[in-house]
């Protein structure tokens, strides 16, 4: 079975790395990078779901989806969107409702970043604030029933913004289980890559 790990925004692909080497082989593994996706088109959501529900197209079979943030958002819209091609889907500091005030309040820090930082994600501080912006009017909870596969749904303790939505979408779906993993924040594929691999490994048999 063919996984695929999407990274969170102010992530890259490398930032599933170590929480990888630790699942190992002979899994089937894929990481794309999801600014690299939507080279040559503007960066908004709208561009970033179209880029990314067509990489996972060219997959034949079903596919286990694991997200992080805006990878977990990206694997809800799809699973939504095309249930029949996720065997099982893994959501990492979900929203299924974007929370408008703190994604005003990420715009706001995004301005006091230096450029330099962006850029080492493969995209610019303008490409950024366009994107949380295109992000703020999303609501996924009319589609959550048709989500009908196996479901974990994993949030950090310390992550305070993500943990009340985590809770409350595991409780919506149909086929859900949850867990919070203790003493952990928001990236916990880059905090405690071992302990998420371990919990993943477990999941996905």
């Amino acid at each position: 079975m063919t996984s695929i790990f999407v990274h969170g925004l102010g992530q890259n692909s490398s930032s599933w790395e170590e929480t990888m080497l630790f699942i190992g082989e002979p899994n089937q593994m894929y990481q794309p990078d999801l600014f690299d996706l939507v080279k040559g088109e503007e960066l908004t959501y709208k561009n970033l779901y179209t880029a990314f529900s067509e990489y996972i197209d060219e997959f034949h079979e079903p596919v286990n989806l694991v997200g992080l943030s805006l990878g977990a958002i990206l694997a809800l819209n799809y699973t939504i969107d095309h249930p029949e091609k996720v065997h099982s889907l893994v959501l990492i500091a979900p929203q299924y409702k974007m929370p408008k005030f703190l994604l005003k309040i990420q715009n706001i820090v995004f301005r006091f970043i230096p450029k330099s930082s962006f850029q080492k994600l493969g995209s610019s501080k303008s490409d950024f604030i366009r994107l949380t912006k295109s992000m703020i009017d999303l609501d996924f909870s009319q589609g959550l029933k048709r989500i009908g596969c196996h479901t974990l749904v994993v949030c950090g303790e310390k992550d305070k913004a993500n943990k009340r939505a985590s809770e409350q979408l595991a409780a919506k779906l149909s086929n859900a289980e949850i867990l919070i993993v203790q003493g952990v924040g928001h990236e916990i594929n880059t905090e405690a890559p071992e302990k998420l691999a371990s919990l993943l490994t477990d999941f996905l048999k």
